[in-house]
């Protein structure tokens, strides 16, 4: 079993090809985090994928690589490296999310796992059920703007 995955779900009212496009080419106008400086301490920027890759993008100055894609499949899944504010250089945690139809449109749910292996500085001193619950509100927060923009 893995302990260290937190698992959240929405349905969107759109087909899963429209929901895949809304999460991925539409994230800078979807993705509002209510956590600032996230993947750069006193930064915040807006998500993006490019070239195989998801990046926070600090409009002319330097963008920070949040991960790299491992799986791209339109309206089925997709599967990125996260990485941010105070991870060590080649940590990273993994983010899978899943398009799957439903009968009011697509159920969209997002898998993030791999935090046990993150030092506890990069968890903000947190660890256990406090710490994933943390994660997991963050993602049921971004999901929320995600099944608004995809109206």
């Amino acid at each position: 079993m893995n302990t260290d995955c937190v698992t959240v779900s929405t349905v969107v009212a759109v087909d899963p090809g429209t929901a895949f496009s809304v999460f991925t080419e539409d994230i800078a106008g979807w993705w509002k985090p209510k956590v600032h400086g996230l993947f750069q301490a006193g930064r915040t920027g807006t998500l993006q994928f490019r070239e195989g890759r998801l990046w926070e993008i600090y409009g002319n100055s330097e963008p920070f690589e949040i991960g790299r894609v491992t799986a791209w499949e339109p309206g089925v899944r997709l599967a990125v490296e996260w990485r941010q504010e105070g991870f060590s250089t080649g940590d990273h945690t993994a983010v899978e999310v899943r398009f799957e139809p439903v009968a009011r449109g697509t159920r969209v749910t997002v898998a993030h796992s791999g935090w046990d292996a993150v030092r506890p500085a990069a968890r903000y001193g947190a660890s256990g059920e406090a710490f994933l619950s943390l994660i997991g509100l963050r993602w049921a927060d971004a999901l929320t703007s995600l099944r608004h923009a995809a109206r």
